[in-house]
């Protein structure tokens, strides 16, 4: 769960809603506006949850290490938050 509601637009995770699109955030303070939930958190990846075709949620994982995830995390991310996705728009 969040720290707190994050707004459409504001932060990584407010970011990657208004989008729709994922993020890999090397170092996340160097983004405008990040919304620190964890003082830790050093690099961050966001990927939109779909539910037929709208955003339901976002999928946010942090890291304490500075550039932590790469190609292979991506993916693996990638796949989960399709997943997901599919399972949300599949439930009745």
């Amino acid at each position: 769960m969040a720290c707190t509601r994050i707004p459409i637009g504001q932060g990584v995770v407010g970011t990657c809603a208004a989008r729709k699109k994922s993020m890999n955030i090397p170092d996340v303070h160097a983004f405008p506006g990040h919304i620190a939930c964890d003082s830790a958190s050093n690099s961050e990846f966001v990927a939109p949850v779909f539910k037929n075709d709208a955003l339901f949620a976002v999928l946010d994982v942090d890291s304490d290490q500075f550039g932590r995830f790469g190609p292979e995390e991506e993916s693996i991310f990638l796949e989960a938050a399709a997943l997901i996705s599919g399972h949300l728009s599949n439930a009745k």
